[in-house]
């Protein structure tokens, strides 16, 4: 099924509109997660050309598949039973519900968000991860909607790997400028030191030098400055080497090492 997929999309991105996938839905959720890792794969090769990925993307919706795994009112046939997709989502011994997750995230498919945001408030952990890494590759607004308003209910470190995905530089400096609780704006500071956002190195110095602010947040904007690796950075890390909060002293100087040791290995 997986290969089968990956010479239809690669007949379709060399520039032929006729492809139709000859796949039934049921067997392309059989099959998800390879076929997902194959979608993913073709969607990489495409690069970041808007109009190579909605060739994959309307390739699926000519054959009346991407319906299917992006809509919870789709049915599955299994024998006598029909069963909606988002029962099957939502159950997570049901190995079609990760693959239907799986493949709406590499499609893209923003119609897929409502119901994957769902699934972020599933009791099951591994239903969480798979709504959560599915919303990742999808992106957009929504999304980042949907991951900023489980911030508190989902790991940091993994509403923070998506949203470095999904959040547009716009997105980042709405959500830093508009604040939050903490733990909310810590998952945000290190989506930006996760994306490598040299963008946001003024707002962050500016963030670590804030001591209204929390040590949390002040500790993690130097986290993310390091992450991020800019030498402007470097100069404001020096001055809060002697900071009076010792948490906040304790990360810059190990920021400021870790940029340092960054910029000798660029030479």
């Amino acid at each position: 099924m997986a290969a089968k997929i990956d010479r239809a999309l690669a007949t379709a991105l060399s520039g032929d509109p006729r492809v139709l996938l000859d796949v039934k839905a049921p067997e392309l959720l059989a099959d998800g997660a390879p076929v997902a890792d194959v979608i993913t794969a073709a969607m990489e090769r495409a690069g970041m050309a808007l109009a190579a990925q909605l060739t994959v993307t309307q390739t699926f919706r000519r054959s009346g598949l991407a319906a299917f795994v992006a809509k919870p009112t789709c049915i599955v046939t299994r024998g006598d039973k029909h069963i909606d997709v988002r029962a099957l989502v939502l159950d997570a011994s049901v190995i079609d519900g990760d693959a239907a997750a799986r493949l709406c995230g590499a499609l893209r498919l923003p119609d897929a968000v409502p119901w994957l945001a769902d699934m972020l408030d599933d009791a099951v952990p591994a239903v969480q991860e798979a709504a959560v890494r599915a919303l990742g590759r999808v992106r957009g607004r929504r999304v980042v909607d949907a991951l900023m308003a489980h911030a508190d209910r989902l790991p940091t470190y993994r509403v923070a790997k998506e949203l470095a995905q999904a959040a547009s530089d716009i997105d980042f400096e709405g959500l830093l400028r508009d604040g939050g609780n903490v733990k909310t704006t810590v998952t945000v500071l290190m989506a930006c030191g996760l994306r490598g956002d040299a963008l946001r190195t003024p707002l962050l110095v500016r963030m670590a030098q804030d001591r209204i602010c929390d040590t949390e947040i002040r500790v993690a904007a130097c986290r993310a400055l390091a992450m991020i690796g800019d030498p402007a950075g470097a100069d404001a890390l020096r001055l809060l080497g002697s900071d009076a909060d010792p948490a906040v002293q304790k990360a810059a100087v190990r920021a400021r090492m870790r940029i340092s040791a960054a910029m000798r290995k660029r030479i």
